[in-house]
């Protein structure tokens, strides 16, 4: 059932398109209210604990509504274009000038009407690509976590570009709303008492404490992360390679007809390391091509010269 009363009053101060374009990010876009609800009911659907499921169901549903309220905020904002743009009110230049406040405006302007198109606010249509569960509660709980605290991230965004007092309170509410859910969804997960690590296997005993100091150099930093008695730190990385003992090489065992045709390939496709071949890029070569088979045409010391034998070369032709 709908309820005509939305879950929070809209009050907009003043029309302003370009604020509705930005606004589209929580309509239409990755870590909008439309993904949120989608998100959140699908894996209700499929949840098999009662409790969750109806936690899921609740959220979906009220993310719904702040759907409601966030579109609703951008047909505020398009609704004086919309109407001088549909009864042509004002001359071609002032329209112009309406339609192309900035942003994607034209786009929703012309194409929607200015009603809240479910795009980014790029202009990107909504997919369902942004759906990201995976059906196990302890990986889907995490991922619904991760997911507010973006989208209070993109709220606080929004409320620093804008000055309007009732757009700022509306959006403060959405992004207060997020807190809620990221709480409820941290209690669920940790209703589960082993939620960690998801799914069913364990993991396998000489790779879950092992941390590998692959990026060296200035810049390295310890911390509890990658150091102390839970980790094995590997920082040389040739004596632990490869980790499971074995040579390290890519291997698959062949039916004999399929070894026979991979090996009639690659010796077909053979290079020959003796042969050096007169190439394309040899017999084009000018200045700056450095040294090819027969000539060294040298090359540029740093961009002024390189911009400098442009010049010249370009005053020889």
């Amino acid at each position: 059932m709908h309820n005509k009363r939305l879950q929070y009053t809209v009050r907009v101060a003043e029309p302003n398109p370009a604020l509705a374009s930005l606004l589209l990010e929580q309509f239409g876009g990755p870590d909008g209210e439309l993904a949120a609800a989608m998100r959140y009911f699908t894996q209700g659907l499929g949840d098999e604990d009662p409790g969750r499921r109806d936690l899921l169901l609740d959220i979906a549903t009220e993310e719904l509504s702040h759907l409601e309220v966030i579109g609703s905020i951008v047909a505020m904002l398009n609704r004086g274009v919309k109407g001088q743009l549909s009864e042509a009110a004002l001359e071609e230049a002032d329209l112009y000038m309406a339609v192309n406040a900035g942003g994607d405006s034209h786009t929703q302007s012309i194409l929607y009407g200015g009603g809240p198109a479910l795009t980014n606010s790029s202009g990107v249509p909504w997919t369902a690509a942004y759906i990201d569960s995976r059906g196990d509660p302890t990986c889907d709980l995490r991922s619904n976590i991760a997911a507010e605290s973006r989208a209070k991230i993109i709220y606080e965004r929004l409320i620093n570009i804008t000055d309007d007092p009732g757009i700022k309170e509306a959006l403060g509410f959405l992004m207060t709303r997020e807190i809620a859910h990221q709480k409820s969804f941290e209690k669920a997960l940790y209703a589960i008492r082993d939620n960690f690590p998801p799914g069913k296997l364990p993991g396998l005993e000489p790779y879950a404490n092992m941390y590998v100091n692959t990026s060296q150099g200035e810049g390295d930093r310890t911390g509890a992360w990658n150091e102390g008695p839970q980790w094995q730190r590997v920082d040389d990385l040739t004596q632990y390679l490869p980790v499971d003992g074995g040579s390290g090489h890519a291997e698959v065992r062949l039916p004999p007809d399929q070894d026979a045709a991979v090996a009639a390939m690659a010796a077909r496709q053979m290079s020959d390391p003796d042969y050096d071949p007169l190439t394309g890029a040899d017999l084009g070569a000018g200045p700056g091509a450095g040294r090819t088979s027969d000539e060294d045409h040298g090359g540029a010391q740093d961009m002024a010269d390189a911009r400098q034998m442009a010049q010249a070369h370009e005053g020889v032709k």
